[in-house]
């Protein structure tokens, strides 16, 4: 995601004519306000990353004296290591295989005595069930966090999301649809939760020398940071029309190739048609594995879909161990494909040619693949 140079400049100009560059910088708070209108809520906090936004929200969050988060194991490989970094338990609970998300019913089957924090993942493509895991969140007297880094356009039937829970965390990645080269930030109604944590990025200082808050840390967001922010911001509609173009294509050009599907957006709502998602289905004639190798040689840059799932992966914190038949099958059947600002419709026509001559030639190329 790339926006105009001349708005990046722009917004630049102002924060250098103002000789202030961090601490919380016309910037900041011009776009603190602006994502806090676009989400439709009365906060927002920026952090240096969408890391350590989730390291600082579920500290000040989770229920002191309980040991467990409930968080999905098919979702971002670094988040058991936040839940660690906060001295909490990864507990991981199924995915709908319908969203590929947590839902109401997988994350009460793991909710207990212990659980201190509901952490809730928006899917990279749609969303999950989030007024459905808020009502038992409600009902279980537990707190809710969003990670919607992959949501920052989506809208569900319950409004916009940024809304639910105690809070919704997202990602200024350069990878992401909202590019502030690096960052991130939280949204929430909750004044207290806003105040204590834009505190807490600050080393926890109010006011010159005064620690206000406990568990402080430098984890601001700078102003050259937030100025290209602001830039993703004002582009951001045709952001959304340039993704919806490459979704056409890849729509369009996949439906013919046996064997693979692309998940497709719901369109009912707004939605930011940013990432390509496809599944191999059980007649691809390939296996996921070979299937990346081969794309790799071509330089195609694909992926599979947060694979391992994390209670596959072997850790060296304290965890609660889980047996996970639905995610065990998923992790292995998705691919991204790529997608984004540098992404052309010719490369797009190329990739799908590849599939396609993949899907008709798998058996010669199976048997060259074994004899290499």
């Amino acid at each position: 995601m790339r926006p105009d140079i001349e708005g990046f400049l722009a917004y630049s100009k102002q924060f250098y004519a103002q000789r202030q560059y961090t601490n919380n910088g016309p910037l900041v708070r011009q776009l603190e306000k602006r994502l806090a209108t676009l989400h439709r809520t009365e906060y927002c906090v920026t952090f240096c990353s969408g890391f350590w936004a989730l390291v600082l929200a579920i500290s000040k969050l989770a229920l002191q004296g309980k040991s467990e988060i409930v968080m999905p194991s098919l979702t971002y490989r670094r988040m058991a290591d936040i839940a660690a970094w906060n001295r909490l338990q990864p507990r991981f609970c199924e995915v709908d295989p319908h969203t590929l998300a947590m839902s109401a019913a997988t994350a009460k089957e793991c909710i207990n005595d212990n659980t201190a924090l509901i952490l809730c993942v928006h899917p990279i493509v749609n969303c999950c069930d989030s007024e459905g895991v808020a009502a038992l969140a409600r009902e279980r007297q537990i707190p809710l966090l969003f990670d919607a880094v992959e949501s920052v356009y989506e809208t569900q039937a319950a409004g916009k999301v940024g809304q639910f829970g105690d809070a919704e965390i997202f990602s200024l990645h350069a990878s992401k649809l909202l590019n502030g080269y690096e960052g991130g930030y939280l949204t929430t109604n909750n004044r207290q939760l806003a105040e204590d944590l834009s505190l807490m990025r600050g080393f926890g200082f109010k006011h010159a020398d005064n620690i206000a808050v406990p568990g402080g840390m430098n984890a601001k967001l700078n102003e050259i940071h937030a100025a290209m922010a602001l830039a993703s911001l004002d582009d951001l509609e045709q952001q959304v029309a340039r993704n919806r173009v490459r979704y056409r294509l890849y729509q369009r050009l996949l439906q013919s190739i046996p064997g693979m599907q692309l998940l497709e957006f719901d369109e009912h709502h707004a939605t930011s048609y940013k990432n390509i998602v496809v599944r191999l289905d059980a007649d691809w004639p390939l296996s996921r594995a070979d299937t990346l190798r081969i794309l790799h040689a071509e330089k195609i840059v694909a992926r599979p879909y947060y694979y391992p799932a994390l209670h596959q992966k072997s850790m060296a914190y304290p965890h609660v161990a889980a047996d996970l038949p639905v995610t065990d099958v998923l992790a292995d059947q998705f691919l991204l494909l790529p997608c984004g600002h540098h992404v052309e419709e010719h490369d797009i026509e190329q990739i799908a040619a590849l599939l396609a001559m993949l899907a008709q030639q798998a058996t010669a190329i199976k048997h060259q693949l074994e004899a290499a």
